[in-house]
């Protein structure tokens, strides 16, 4: 079992900037892909970044490219995700996963963190 606990979330306005982060802990966290996804109100969960076990790669939704930056540290078993130039369309629930494999599918995530709420006002 890996637990998976985001943070960092909150209110921002548009063209503001947050961190999320998400601490695991049980099995090495090195073994597995991370993945952050969002949910809007309303809407299917939709991928938003992972990066590899090693950090070496990474991919991004056409959404947030340029805009959002995902990282890890293995050393402190965290995942984190600079968000800037945030939009409105961006306020959503924010997600962190972990998984075997790269994925954009929610179906390949094996495990979930709460969730944090990320809310951009206008």
């Amino acid at each position: 079992q890996v637990q998976l606990v985001e943070s960092g979330g909150g209110l921002v306005q548009a063209g503001g900037s947050l961190r999320l982060s998400c601490a695991a802990s049980g099995r090495t966290f090195s073994n597995y892909v991370m993945g952050w996804f969002r949910q809007a109100p309303g809407k299917e969960r939709e991928f938003v970044a992972f990066i590899s076990r090693s950090g070496g790669a990474t991919s991004y939704a056409d959404s947030v490219k340029g805009r959002f930056f995902i990282s890890r540290d293995n050393a402190r078993n965290t995942v984190y995700l600079e968000m800037n130039s945030l939009k409105t369309e961006d306020t959503a629930v924010y997600y962190c996963a972990a998984g075997g494999g790269t994925s954009r599918y929610t179906q390949r995530y094996d495990y979930w963190g709460q969730g944090t709420q990320v809310t951009v006002s206008s």
